[in-house]
């Protein structure tokens, strides 16, 4: 994953390639706090273990905000739909979409966990597959644990 981010708080984290990734990978020395506190939580999340989140920096509108505050309610493993965070926020699935799709902190902010009405797997940035993946692999850790 790249990471972005400062002593404010992690401010992006996207999935990239392979050899795009270890090609950065060397660049960790000197890090921010809260960027190793970000490369930490993600090596306890691939091994399926949560730690506390690190500090985000997310940029958005007031609602865009608002959506991924829920998003960041949604537990390990577990999922809920954009008709469920629509009627928390007294608003409509299509603009929670819009919001859930500009998040600019994957797997940090959890848009992964999100699905359509019917529990089906819906619109995810990083690809249907990958969103998959990420869901069992929660569901996976949590029958170990």
């Amino acid at each position: 994953m790249m990471l972005r981010g400062g002593e404010a708080g992690l401010v992006s984290a996207e999935f990239v390639a392979e050899a795009e990734g270890a090609a950065s990978s060397n660049r960790q020395r000197d890090l921010p706090r809260p960027l190793k506190e970000a490369t930490a939580w993600l090596e306890a999340y691939f091994e399926g273990r949560e730690l506390q989140r690190p500090k985000l920096h997310a940029s958005g509108t007031a609602f865009q905000i608002a959506v991924w505050d829920q998003l960041l309610q949604v537990p390990y493993g577990q999922t809920v739909t954009y008709q469920d965070l629509a009627d928390r926020l007294h608003t409509a699935p299509r603009a929670i979409g819009g919001a859930v799709g500009r998040n600019p902190l994957a797997l940090f902010i959890p848009c992964h966990r999100v699905v359509g009405s019917r529990g089906q797997l819906t619109g995810y940035a990083w690809g249907l597959e990958r969103k998959q993946w990420l869901l069992d692999h929660e569901r996976s850790a949590l029958v170990i644990l």
